[in-house]
């Protein structure tokens, strides 16, 4: 059967919004695992736990939601990306098992707090490198032969993957930071705003450096961003995160303490949009394009009715554990 195009490009989107999802709300949790060995042993460290107790475990449903819309709507896609990836995908896997385990245990055996202190941290660091990893090396190609992975078991393995990485950890950190000025008062706040300008300039690095070398990957990356009239709305994109950067520092000066996050989430978001400025319309650099991979038009229309109503129902949900579990946070525990 035939895909259609306007119903590829729908699920295109919900899997892009589901990505940026689990970005935006699991990135600080993670981040505040990165940055957890920065932090004072005792009441830091709890304030810290205590501000993402409540909605850790919820953040990664955005992450099914993305991998199981990708098997589900563009079958072609996952089956090429898949095997380019295990060895990423599954050390993030065991890293975000690994990680929660670490979570639950350092309340519940303080014994042994160090050892999962020391696991929260691996745990979030491995995850959130190899998630830039899986990044960056989707975006610099994988070898595509007869609609099939045709590459080795290492082809993932890249300077250029290696600086998506680290620049992803960089970022999950800055929105840790921002996350606990937010959520802490204090000591605890004042850390985090020194971490968060030092995670800033750590962010906006990799977002340059990210930025010039996908440009060398391929001439239609080049092209769509530089070539005539493209350059004339691409341009918009480098501008505004001149713009927020510059009401990052502002806000931090400032002291606000709401304000970062968001302005980290916009630089997040802003990466995102060039990420699809660069991608769009192939979901496999350079290969494969979304109406390619895509399920025939009857399966996913009849998924967009199930996406319909799920969507909605975890946006209310996760809006409202948000709600309940608003303001300051303290050394005492949920758990």
């Amino acid at each position: 059967m035939v895909a259609d195009p306007t119903l590829a490009t729908i699920w295109a989107f919900l899997i892009a919004f589901a990505v940026f999802a689990y970005i935006v709300m699991d990135g600080f949790d993670l981040g505040i695992g990165i940055l957890f060995p920065a932090f004072g042993v005792g009441e830091e460290r709890d304030s810290a736990m205590n501000s993402i107790a409540p909605v850790w475990d919820g953040n990664e449903t955005w992450l099914v939601l993305g991998g199981g819309g990708l098997f589900a709507a563009f079958p072609l896609a996952y089956a090429i990306l898949m095997p380019a990836l295990y060895p990423l995908i599954i050390a993030m896997l065991l890293a975000l098992v690994f990680r929660g385990v670490a979570f639950e245990f350092r309340w519940r055996d303080p014994g042994h707090r160090r050892f999962w202190d020391f696991a929260f941290t691996a745990g979030s660091v491995t995850a959130a490198f190899t998630q830039g990893m899986a990044l960056g090396a989707i975006l610099q190609g994988v070898t595509v032969v007869d609609r099939a992975y045709a590459g080795g078991w290492l082809d993932w393995l890249s300077p250029f993957s290696v600086l998506t990485g680290l620049g992803l950890v960089a970022g999950y950190a800055l929105l840790g930071a921002t996350w606990l000025i937010w959520k802490t008062e204090g000591g605890a706040q004042g850390h985090a705003y020194r971490l968060a300008g030092r995670f800033g300039i750590l962010t906006l690095a990799a977002i340059a450096a990210v930025s010039v070398a996908t440009l060398t990957l391929d001439t239609d990356y080049k092209a769509r961003w530089l070539d005539m009239p493209n350059v004339l709305f691409t341009a918009q994109v480098p501008l505004l995160v001149a713009i927020f950067s510059a009401a990052f520092w502002w806000s931090l000066r400032r002291r606000k303490e709401v304000l970062p996050f968001l302005l980290a989430l916009g630089l997040f978001l802003l990466s995102f949009l060039g990420l699809g400025i660069s991608m769009y319309p192939h979901i496999v650099p350079t290969s494969v394009t979304i109406v390619e991979a895509a399920a025939p038009a009857r399966s996913q229309g009849f998924m967009l009715v199930g996406a319909g109503i799920l969507i909605p129902i975890i946006l209310a949900y996760t809006a409202w554990s948000y709600w309940v579990f608003r303001g300051k946070v303290g050394a005492d525990g949920y758990h």
